[in-house]
């Protein structure tokens, strides 16, 4: 019974040091930890766009002041049919 006491004992204190590491790990790397992360979003949402923002860009008049009407306001799109 000694020896299965001593086994668990072990057992529990590795088990406590591996939580204890990660934890001291994951507090003094967390700064770049973030930035990985946040790297990964931003490359995330560029792909998930498929360079609609680009082609939207490349469309759009070169001269903003096109758009507008005599009283210098642009015009708001309108709902087709009335919706």
């Amino acid at each position: 019974m000694q020896k299965l006491f001593n086994v668990l004992t072990i057992a529990s204190f590795a088990v406590s040091a591996g939580v204890v590491g990660a934890g001291a790990y994951v507090y003094l790397n967390q700064d770049s930890i973030k930035e990985q992360i946040k790297e990964q979003i931003i490359e995330g949402v560029k792909g998930s766009m498929g360079g609609a923002l680009g082609s939207a860009l490349l469309s759009a008049p070169a001269d903003p002041v096109a758009g507008m009407d005599e009283s210098g306001a642009i015009p708001l799109p309108v709902v087709p049919f009335g919706m």
